[in-house]
């Protein structure tokens, strides 16, 4: 299974379906930030939303999505004492009654594959179980200074800086931030190339990251226009700086991406690109990347040159958040290379760049990234070798699909 990294404010873009068992294959699709409940939900197998827990109220929207929800010990989305089946666990002893305890491998949500409910696999999540229901959405995060309640200033609400009061080193065994060690910043959005990225909001729910590399075209991952019935590109792209906005009009995919099978397989990552054309020229605004094939120059200039990379993590609030300084570690033959760059849900379709003479050019985009028993997770980019030979005839209006009111 893999998980998709979109990015998206509220929930959505989430499929639910029958769970028999822990992810099998080893590619994981970083999904939507559509919170990371999505992960969970894409997973369960019992209750339903609403439906009252035994001896408990289960009355939260997102109940039995196996992460709890309530606001002094969860994700605060609802209100105390209405996430009963997803909370009781963190309340009264952590235990082993996952299905997969003792297997090796956290299943809880978030840091973890999140088929089980947390708190319910203690020996296989217990190294990490610190970094629980934490995160770095604070204005400040990232800043170096510890700002919740109780220390500093005190302007960040609880939990919500991470970084900054716990740390950046990472597990190894953690789903999320793979390297050991978290090295992303927030960006300043006025300054290229951040002015060119933007959230690119889908209407059916969920989001990813998006980039400008034209006055009014952008690149993101297919599987963000896709669903498991096909294509559906109604979106609006928000820039990160000057409230600029613009809807899809436009777009082109490759005609053998198929998202069930990118999905459920490595086969086709190197499919995982789109190119969107918007009804309104922003980035003569804001400004626009180019792109370059970086990968079709060998590898060593590859892997020797420094990239960065920024996107909205599901992790980081609103925020703009990226690594500024990674590499590549690997080039594959499917126009696919793997990254050290801290990308996480909520990146997809988010660009790597690299100075450019003047400017900076688009040399990727984030796809998803694959389960490495033994070893960090690998993440995957769809290298601008699979994109780039169809900009100039996009750009120029002489291909594409026009998005009609089913957006297809």
């Amino acid at each position: 299974m893999r998980f998709i990294a979109a990015t998206a404010v509220v929930l959505g873009c989430v499929a639910t379906a029958t769970f028999a068992g822990p992810p099998a294959t080893s590619s994981l699709i970083e999904w939507s930030r559509s919170y990371p409940h999505h992960l969970a939900a894409a997973s369960k197998g019992d209750g339903k939303p609403g439906a009252a827990g035994a001896g408990g109220n289960d009355s939260c929207q997102y109940a039995n999505d196996h992460e709890c929800d309530e606001p002094d010990i969860g994700t605060g989305a609802c209100p105390m004492g209405t996430d009963y089946s997803d909370c009781v666990h963190l309340r009264t002893g952590e235990d082993d009654s996952c299905r997969w305890a003792h297997d090796g491998e956290c299943d809880e949500p978030n840091f973890g594959s999140g088929a089980c409910t947390q708190g319910t696999d203690r020996s296989d999540c217990g190294d990490i179980a610190w970094l629980r229901n934490q995160n770095d959405s604070c204005a400040t995060a990232f800043n170096g200074v510890c700002e919740e309640p109780g220390r500093g200033n005190g302007t960040c609400a609880r939990r919500t800086d991470r970084a900054d009061c716990l740390g950046r080193n990472r597990p190894m065994s953690i789903n999320d931030h793979f390297f050991g060690h978290d090295d992303r910043v927030l960006v300043p959005v006025n300054q290229p190339p951040w002015r060119y990225i933007g959230e690119l909001s889908m209407e059916r729910g969920g989001a990813c990251t998006a980039t400008l590399i034209a006055p009014n075209v952008i690149v993101t991952a297919a599987h963000c226009i896709n669903e498991d019935d096909g294509v559906d590109a109604r979106a609006t792209f928000h820039s990160a700086s000057g409230n600029l906005s613009a809807r899809v009009v436009a777009y082109l995919i490759d005609r053998r991406f198929d998202y069930h099978r990118f999905a459920s397989t490595n086969d086709i990552d190197g499919l995982d690109w789109a190119l969107l054309r918007l009804d309104t020229p922003i980035g003569n605004q804001l400004g626009y990347a180019g792109v370059e094939n970086l990968t079709g120059r060998g590898r060593q200039a590859a892997t020797t040159a420094n990239l960065m990379q920024a996107g909205y993590a599901w992790d980081t609030g609103a925020h703009l958040a990226g690594d500024l300084r990674c590499h590549i570690v690997a080039i594959h033959s499917d126009n696919t290379f793997a990254h050290e760059c801290d990308t996480t849900r909520g990146d997809s379709g988010s660009s790597f760049f690299v100075p450019n003479g003047n400017g900076f050019a688009v040399i990727g985009v984030d796809s998803n990234f694959r389960s490495n028993h033994g070893g960090p997770i690998i993440n995957i980019a769809v290298s601008a070798a699979s994109f780039e030979p169809h900009v100039a005839d996009f750009v120029a209006g002489r291909t594409g699909v026009r998005v009609n009111a089913k957006g297809k």
